[in-house]
C-alpha cells in the first residue's frame, strides 16, 4: 500500500501525457513507407568534407591544351579536369572575357571528370598565336579552381571585363527602365563625394539593371562606413522617386569580398530576380525568325534535352551556360556549333539534385529564363564609344548630356584605362525618332574628349557586334577635353538633380 500511494500520484498525473505520446506514435508509424525514407534520409546521407573536392582537385588539376596544328582556320582549346557544378561557365568566362569567338564546343563530363574542347578565333577570325594570350588562358582556367583568382599573367593585351572590380564598393540597382536614372544616380554620387570608377548598365522588357563600382574620391579606396548608409539611403529616396509605390526596385551598396561574382553574371542574377523573363513570350517556340527553344526528356540516358536554335551573336554561349548554372541545372554533355549568322546549342542535363525536368510549369519557366539570357545582351538605338580624361562625375556629366538632348540608355559599360576613361553607350531617343547628327554634335562638344559614333550592320544586335561604319571626333585642344562645361542651364540641372530625390511621381 505505501508503494502503491506514493507511485499513484504522480503516475496518475502524467498519464494522460503518455497517452497522447502513444496516440501520436501511432499516428506516426501509420506509414512504414514513410517513416523508412525520412529514417534512410537522416541516417545514411553522406557527409562530404569539403577539403575532400580540394584534395581532389590536387591530385588531379586541370590539364589545359591549346592545339594550333589539328585545324588550319581556329585554335583548339582542350580541357581535361576533374568535374564540378560550375565549372563549364568558368571556362567559357575565361574565353569570353577575353572577347574570343567560340564557334564550335563538344562537351562531356560523365563520371565526375570532364573533357571539353572549344573552337575559338579572335575577332578578326585569326589564330591564337600569341604565347601570352595562351598561358594566360592556361593560368585563368587552372586559377578559376582554387579560392583564389588574383593571378596577373603578363599579356600583351587588355583583358575584358575592365569593369569587374575587386577594389572598390559595388552599388547595385534593379527597378523599372525610366529615361534619367542613371544621370540623378551619378549625380547624387557625385555630391556625396564618391567617384564611379567603373559602371555596367543593362535594359530588358522594361526592366532595368545596373552595377556602379564607386569609390572615395578624395581619399580613393573604400567609402568610409559611417557614410555608407547616408549615401544607399540617398540612392533609395532617388530610385524610389521614379517608382509608383508597388512597383520592385532594389538598391544595394555592398563591399567587395573574395571570390566576387562576374559582373554580367551578376546582371543576369539581378534581371531573372527581378523577374524580367515573366514577359519574354515562348507559347511560339522563338523571339525571332530563326529562334527556336525546346526542351525534351529523354528516358533511356535519364537527361533532359535543352536545344537552342537562334542568332548567333559574341557570348551567347556565357549567357546560356551562365542561367542553366544559376538555375542549378548541370551540364552533362553539350553540342555547340555555328554557322554563319545561326547558332545551335544543344544541351544534355539534369537538376543539381539528379532530377530531370519533370513538369511543364518548369519547363516553360526554363525556357523563358534562356529566352530572356539570349535577349539581354541584345542592344538597340545608336552605339557612341567615349574615351576622354578621368575625372569624379564624369558619368553624371556623360548621362546629363544624354538626357538633356533626349536620349535614352538601353545599354552602358564604362570604365577606365590608366587616366582615361573609356565607355561604350547604346542610345535612342525617348520620342521614338532616330538620333540626329545635330543630337551627337551637341554630345561631342558637351564631353569633350573622343566620340565615335558605330553604326551596326542589323539593329538589335550586340555591343560587341562588327560596325559597319564609324565616325570620330576628337577634340582639338585639351582644354575643350578638361573644361568643366558650366552654364546656367547645366546649373539649374544640377539644383533640379539635388531635389529630384525629395519628389515622388505623381499617382493617377
Amino acid at each position: 500500500m505505501v508503494v502503491k500511494n506514493r507511485m499513484a500520484g504522480p503516475f496518475r498525473k502524467t498519464l494522460p501525457k503518455q497517452r497522447q505520446e502513444r496516440e501520436h506514435a501511432k499516428t506516426k508509424f501509420s506509414h512504414p513507407r514513410k517513416v523508412l525514407r525520412e529514417i534512410m534520409d537522416i541516417t545514411y546521407r553522406p557527409y562530404i568534407d569539403p577539403e575532400f573536392e580540394v584534395l581532389i582537385e590536387r591530385i588531379h588539376p586541370p590539364r589545359v591544351c591549346v592545339d594550333n596544328d589539328t585545324y588550319p582556320d581556329c585554335t583548339l582549346v582542350k580541357v581535361d579536369s576533374a568535374n564540378k557544378h560550375g565549372m563549364l561557365l568558368e571556362m567559357v568566362q575565361v574565353l569570353t572575357d577575353l572577347d574570343l569567338v567560340i564557334s564550335k564546343s563538344y562537351i562531356s563530363s560523365d563520371g565526375g571528370w570532364l573533357m571539353d574542347v572549344f573552337h575559338v578565333t579572335d575577332q578578326q577570325g585569326n589564330k591564337l598565336t600569341d604565347e601570352s594570350l595562351i598561358h594566360y588562358i592556361q593560368e585563368g582556367i587552372c586559377a578559376n579552381r582554387q579560392a583564389s583568382r588574383e593571378f596577373k599573367p603578363i599579356i600583351g593585351r587588355e583583358v575584358r571585363p575592365r569593369h569587374i572590380s575587386t577594389e572598390h564598393m559595388a552599388l547595385e540597382m534593379t527597378g523599372v527602365d525610366r529615361p534619367g536614372l542613371l544621370s540623378e544616380m551619378s549625380a547624387v554620387l557625385a555630391e556625396l563625394g564618391c567617384h564611379v570608377t567603373a559602371a555596367v548598365a543593362w535594359t530588358h522588357s522594361s526592366r532595368a539593371a545596373c552595377i556602379l563600382y564607386v569609390e572615395d574620391s578624395s581619399k580613393g579606396g573604400l567609402i568610409d562606413p559611417c557614410r555608407v548608409a547616408q549615401v544607399q539611403a540617398q540612392l533609395e529616396n532617388v530610385v524610389e522617386a521614379h517608382h509608383y509605390k508597388d512597383e520592385r526596385r532594389s538598391v544595394r551598396l555592398a563591399a567587395p569580398v573574395p571570390g566576387q561574382t562576374h559582373t554580367e553574371r551578376r546582371l543576369h542574377q539581378l534581371l531573372a530576380a527581378d523577374g524580367d523573363y515573366e514577359l519574354c513570350c515562348c507559347c511560339c517556340g522563338g523571339i525571332g525568325e530563326w529562334d527556336d527553344f525546346n526542351i525534351e526528356n529523354c528516358k533511356e540516358t535519364g537527361y533532359s534535352i535543352v536545344t537552342i536554335r537562334s542568332r548567333d551573336r559574341p557570348k551567347l554561349l556565357f549567357d546560356t551556360v551562365c542561367t542553366l548554372t544559376d538555375l542549378q541545372y548541370v551540364v552533362f554533355h553539350a553540342a555547340i556549333s555555328s554557322q554563319g549568322s545561326k547558332a545551335f546549342q544543344e544541351y544534355y542535363v539534369r537538376h543539381k539534385e539528379g532530377g530531370i525536368l519533370s513538369s511543364e510549369g518548369e519547363k516553360h519557366r526554363v525556357t523563358q529564363c534562356l529566352i530572356a539570357a539570349t535577349e539581354r545582351r541584345v542592344s538597340h538605338g545608336l552605339r557612341l564609344d567615349i574615351c576622354t580624361r578621368d575625372r569624379t562625375g564624369l558619368l553624371s556629366d556623360v548621362t546629363r548630356v544624354f538626357r538633356e538632348s533626349g536620349l535614352s540608355i538601353t545599354r552602358a559599360e564604362i570604365g577606365t584605362r590608366g587616366k582615361k576613361a573609356i565607355g561604350t553607350f547604346y542610345v535612342k531617343d525617348t520620342s521614338g525618332q532616330n538620333v540626329t547628327p545635330q543630337t551627337v554634335e551637341t554630345i561631342r562638344r558637351e564631353i569633350g574628349g573622343s566620340v565615335t559614333v558605330v553604326e551596326n550592320k542589323s539593329s538589335g544586335t550586340s555591343p560587341e557586334g562588327s560596325p559597319s561604319r564609324t565616325s570620330t571626333s576628337t577634340s582639338s585642344s585639351s582644354t575643350v577635353e578638361e573644361r568643366s562645361s558650366f552654364s546656367l542651364g547645366n546649373l539649374l540641372w544640377a539644383q533640379l538633380e539635388r531635389l529630384s530625390s525629395n519628389f515622388r511621381p505623381i499617382k493617377s
